[in-house]
């Protein structure tokens, strides 16, 4: 059978940049971020501009503001990896296990990225959100929406339903006490870093007030 597009000529070389992929996407939006919080912590929310974020982070500010909504709100893709790295653990939480128990051994603030120097980096803004209603607002509506994976993991566990008020109340304890948890822990490295001594203190800590929570599931 003859080719129909055979007398229409080589296809035309595409022009301008290839599209990003997802993965490309999230992996220059967390460079960003890491851009973002070191200008917030060396010079100051107000005094740093999203032009200044772009340049440093090597993206146009056009890019920037396509992806985020505001230079606040660039500290996002950071702060959601110390949420989501408690959410990934509680997904693992063995049916055998207590709590407690799986906290002591699994859990980490953010996800295994000292070699990036990413955990410093978000309990680092973590601290600045106390003095920045702003980065505040971002982080805290980040451990609102967490508070469904932590409502549909203790419905499992109960066997009752996500929509259950006392398994809202305790998914929305459990964040308060994350926050709590991961406040305190953020100022004890702010002048020493992270040590093994201090993660230890944190996930005991962690662990302790959470056995509270799921009593009784």
């Amino acid at each position: 059978m003859e080719d129909v597009t055979a007398d229409s000529g080589p296809m035309a070389p595409r022009r301008g940049r290839p599209p990003v992929s997802e993965r490309q996407r999230r992996h220059r939006r967390l460079d960003i971020s890491r851009h973002a919080v070191r200008l917030f912590a060396e010079q100051g929310v107000a005094a740093t501009s999203g032009e200044q974020i772009a340049r440093a982070a090597g993206v146009s500010e056009r890019t920037l503001w396509r992806w985020f909504p505001s230079k606040e709100s660039c500290v996002e893709p950071l702060l959601t990896q110390s949420v989501a790295a408690f959410q990934e653990v509680l997904r693992a939480w063995p049916p055998e296990a207590d709590l407690t128990g799986h906290l002591r051994a699994a859990y980490r603030p953010a996800p295994d990225a000292s070699a990036d120097g990413d955990a410093e980096a978000v309990l680092t803004v973590i601290r600045l959100t106390h003095g920045e209603p702003a980065l505040r607002a971002v982080y805290l509506v980040l451990r609102e929406r967490a508070e469904q994976t932590f409502a549909e993991v203790l419905a499992g566990r109960a066997g009752a339903s996500v929509d259950l008020l006392d398994v809202r109340v305790r998914a929305a304890t459990m964040s308060a006490v994350l926050k709590v948890a991961t406040d305190d822990l953020a100022r004890a490295v702010a002048e020493q870093g992270i040590t093994p001594e201090a993660l230890r203190r944190h996930r005991e800590q962690l662990a302790d007030a959470l056995r509270h929570v799921t009593r009784g599931l």
